[in-house]
């Protein structure tokens, strides 16, 4: 188990005794870990992937060992908003629960998925979107988020058969992401789906 992994670990079962982080909750803990490195990430203002890793990895032994108290005070303070937003935002569903629809729509964005993976900027446009939704405010499922609007729109872009995987369709659908990033942040409701099994969103 990685050190942020560690100190929510704790963290969280202080809100929560009945967590079972190493089973049951283990998913759980993988997307808080993510939504703390994000979130600090972009309040550190870390870009570069290769580099800003590293450099997080030191901030935070830093912290451990220089100002503990402070590093748990802050991260006991963003568990609490992040647990809000994940009881706001995530429901966990059995796989029987999914309808047709749902699993036409999971189709789809199989099949869109299977072209972004050949995206060689990928991860610089899932960075920006991550950063927006942060900035607007969201802190729960923000990597799940973003790549699941990324891939929602260009679902629709293949279905429609408008998408020429050129420079220019990119930056369209990076342009047309952010706008609903932004929106999302503004809506309240259920936005993360997990499929007991399986992460997915609906």
């Amino acid at each position: 188990m990685n050190l942020v992994k560690l100190l929510l670990s704790e963290s969280l079962r202080n809100r929560n005794p009945q967590f079972d982080l190493q089973r049951s909750d283990k998913r759980l803990l993988r997307i808080a870990s993510q939504d703390f490195t994000n979130y600090l990430m972009f309040h550190w203002k870390l870009t570069d992937q290769e580099i800003a890793q590293l450099e997080f990895t030191e901030r935070i032994r830093r912290y451990v060992h220089e100002e503990p108290e402070e590093l748990k005070e802050f991260m006991n303070i963003w568990c609490g908003i992040w647990m809000k937003k994940w009881n706001e935002r995530v429901e966990l569903v059995t796989e029987p629960e999914e309808s047709q629809r749902l699993k036409k729509n999971l189709k789809r964005l199989d099949q869109a998925e299977r072209v972004w993976r050949q995206h060689g900027n990928r991860s610089k446009i899932e960075d920006i979107l991550v950063k927006a939704l942060i900035r607007n405010g969201e802190v729960c499922g923000t990597s799940i988020l973003a790549e699941h609007l990324i891939k929602t729109e260009l679902a629709s872009r293949i279905e429609r058969k408008n998408y020429t995987n050129s420079l220019e369709d990119l930056l369209d659908i990076t342009c047309n992401v952010l706008r609903r990033a932004r929106h999302l942040s503004q809506t309240k409701g259920k936005t993360i789906f997990i499929i007991t099994g399986k992460s997915r969103l609906k």
